[in-house]
């Protein structure tokens, strides 16, 4: 019997793209239901080629519901996981607010599918943050072999993680340079378009970025709590996928070419590293993708048992959507969950 599975925050970058993997990868949801806010009642969205007209989150019975995807943002995640929890369905919950709960797993199946196994304390699983999730597939196989000290990582992040007005933004502000008309920003503290901010998320008060401070504590969680992780999170005027410049100290010795190996054979990740014009892997490539490319492997000959590389994946996707589909399969996988006997 097939599972029942409710998506709220339909409407969104990341809500469409959970509809459009849910179907890609054949999920065994006997019905799939799409759920937003009041205002988006009756907005339809595509799911394969079915279309779903979205329900009233306030007013859904979710007591034959088995797992919940949520995607609607920190605030109503923090009201209706818990209700939703309550109501016998797992949630998995795209937001950061329940990833650094004891109580709640935080998740990305390629780096540690065992964690999901705590779900049951609060019935939520956490999806990391975006740029976190793809560092993690990279460190997790490098850490195994030659165990992790320090990481130093600089993002370079595009506008759609920080939603469909930034990209809105991006586009609007490109083709007012084009035209020479009066650039706006409301979603980026300076103009995006052929610029570069080193600000995602509010500033906290050692003069780190939360964004910065997610990847850190994420990181810590996920891979191993003894990790030193250094970020500086950058906005760049790409539309999808994230890159990141990572340079990682390890405890034991180990080459670029057995970096190179290692990563060829780990889940999640594709390396394409060919030491010539375009023999590596660039945000534009990398959107629509599920993999996690790694590129640029090299010795840093600045610190003992260092290595450097250029790691670039869809932050829609890896970064959320894809991994919290990953998430869901691995409850079902690991026998975890069962479907709910539908009412006759």
């Amino acid at each position: 019997m097939g599972y029942k599975v409710a998506l709220v925050g339909a409407t969104g970058n990341v809500g469409r793209e959970m509809l459009s993997i849910l179907d890609e990868r054949k999920f065994p949801a006997d019905e799939v239901v799409a759920l937003a806010s009041r205002r988006s009642m009756g907005v339809e969205v595509s799911f394969g080629d079915k279309t779903l007209k979205c329900k009233d989150l306030e007013t859904y019975d979710f007591s034959d519901v088995d797992i919940c995807l949520m995607s609607a943002g920190g605030a109503v995640s923090k009201e209706w996981s818990p209700k939703i929890g309550a109501a016998g369905a797992v949630v998995i919950d795209n937001s950061s607010t329940w990833r650094m709960d004891p109580d709640v797993p935080l998740v990305v199946p390629e780096v540690n599918a065992a964690a999901v196994d705590g779900f049951t304390k609060k019935m939520i699983i956490a999806n990391p943050n975006c740029s976190t999730a793809q560092l993690v597939v990279a460190l997790k196989p490098l850490h195994d072999k030659a165990t992790i000290k320090r990481v130093v990582v600089a993002t370079y992040q595009s506008v759609s993680g920080a939603g469909k007005d930034a990209m809105d933004e991006l586009f609007s502000q490109t083709k007012a340079v084009y035209t020479n008309s009066e650039i706006v920003n409301t979603k980026f503290p300076k103009r995006i378009a052929f610029n570069a901010i080193p600000h995602i998320d509010v500033f906290m008060e050692d003069g780190y970025t939360k964004e910065e401070w997610k990847m850190m504590a994420e990181t810590k969680k996920i891979l191993d709590p003894k990790i030193k992780l250094s970020a500086t999170a950058v906005r760049i005027p790409v539309f999808v996928s994230h890159s990141e410049a990572v340079n990682v100290e390890f405890e034991n010795p180990i080459s670029a070419d057995e970096a190179r190996d290692i990563l060829r054979n780990a889940p999640g990740c594709l390396v394409i590293d060919k030491r010539e014009p375009g023999g590596y892997v660039t945000p534009y490539e990398a959107a629509g993708e599920d993999a996690t490319y790694i590129s640029r492997i090299r010795e840093d000959a600045t610190v003992e048992n260092g290595l450097a590389f250029w790691c670039v994946s869809d932050n829609l996707r890896k970064g959320a959507a894809l991994n919290a589909v990953q998430i869901a399969e691995c409850l079902i996988n690991r026998k975890l969950i069962t479907a709910k006997k539908k009412a006759a």
